[in-house]
């Protein structure tokens, strides 16, 4: 599917993160023009994203939020967007989709806004998590169109509101080395992999309460946790935490990392203990394309991705009992290590590639454009 002349796309973001959503913004920035789309990119919290992103820097424009509502920023974005003949505007978190929506009507110019997460379960502040929903409810119903990145996620857009004909489901994709990446059986030592942007709801202590049974059961193991942590003051409690369970020296805190494949290379077993909140993970499908056996929790968009236990395997929220369980299960089955590293890696080729999701984002602009 290709269009007869590019048009431009102003994605706004965040950029005080470089975590899921702005990789998403990062790939389809730089896959996008192959169908037809130029994509740029207005970040108004301009911290970490023009570091680390592979797009075309000329690309990333700054339009800090002097404060936490800042209309002004809605206003010099309308004006870019009127000057600068942009075709459609794209949001990715509440905070862009307000700024968006307030953009797009002083424009005229369509707002489509990405539903990476359900808004409503998205933290563990239960008042953020209502601020930040009703944002978002009020842009969705005034978006041209909506994007959740997983099956599971329609549900939440119905919820709040939106009709059937304005959500399109583009699952999230990441890129793929031509071929599984070759590695050597795990050793005596497992080194369990997890990376994020650390945070409550994504249940890294109860990724450490399973490491130190493993341990204490006699199982050779050592973490390799990759990310920074959201807050000095949650990072404090996992401090604490680990302390506590007296595992400090099994444990590698990396911090955060601009080439997270190379980290996938020095793990043997992928974890993602989280809570809640996922709504198709990155980070899962890049493991999968590094050739890395995923343990995940049964949250959201995951068990679209992970369908059977010969792709990856699935444990409930909030239990370290099962899933200390299931990473010594692993351990002790060699033939499914190996068995899940093939099949994760085609499912994630096949089905959750950046060119998969371009497609699916491209093809959502051009129904845009010419139903509008």
């Amino acid at each position: 599917m290709r269009v007869s002349s590019n048009k431009k796309i102003l994605h706004l973001i965040n950029g005080e993160f470089y975590s899921g959503a702005e990789r998403v913004q990062d790939l389809l920035a730089q896959s996008l023009p192959l169908y037809g789309y130029d994509v740029w990119l207005a970040c108004v919290k301009p911290v970490k994203f023009r570091e680390c992103c592979k797009c075309d820097l000329s690309r990333v424009l700054d339009f800090p939020m002097k404060r936490q509502l800042d209309i002004g920023v809605a206003l010099r974005l309308s004006r870019y967007v009127q000057d600068n003949q942009v075709s459609i505007i794209h949001s990715h978190t509440p905070r862009t989709a307000l700024l968006g929506i307030i953009a797009s009507r002083l424009s005229g110019v369509p707002l489509v806004h990405h539903l990476h997460s359900p808004t409503t379960r998205c933290t563990t502040q239960s008042f953020r998590n209502r601020i930040n929903s009703s944002v978002e409810k009020f842009a969705a119903r005034n978006a041209a169109r909506v994007i959740p990145v997983s099956r599971s996620l329609v549900e939440y857009a119905e919820q709040i509101g939106l009709p059937a004909g304005k959500i399109s489901v583009v699952c999230n994709g990441v890129s793929s080395p031509e071929t599984l990446p070759e590695r050597n059986e795990p050793g005596d030592i497992w080194v369990i992999g997890v990376a994020a942007l650390f945070r409550e709801r994504k249940g890294l202590e109860i990724l450490l309460k399973a490491v130190a049974r493993l341990l204490n059961a006699g199982v050779a193991v050592r973490l390799r946790a990759v990310g920074e942590f959201e807050s000095q003051e949650y990072q404090r409690r996992i401090e604490k935490l680990v302390e506590q369970l007296g595992i400090s020296k099994y444990i590698d805190w990396v911090g955060f990392v601009e080439d997270v494949d190379a980290e996938f290379q020095q793990m043997d077993i992928f974890v993602l203990p989280s809570l809640f909140g996922e709504g198709l993970p990155m980070v899962v499908l890049e493991a999968m394309a590094n050739g890395v056996p995923v343990i995940s929790t049964r949250v959201e968009g995951v068990p679209e991705v992970i369908t059977d236990t010969t792709i990856g395997t699935l444990v409930e929220p909030e239990n370290e009992v099962e899933l200390a369980g299931a990473i010594q299960s692993l351990i002790s089955s060699p033939d499914l290590w190996k068995l899940q590293r093939e099949n994760a890696y085609k499912q994630q080729v096949d089905n959750f590639s950046t060119r998969s999701m371009a497609e699916g984002v491209a093809r959502v602009y051009t129904d845009v454009l010419t139903s509008g």
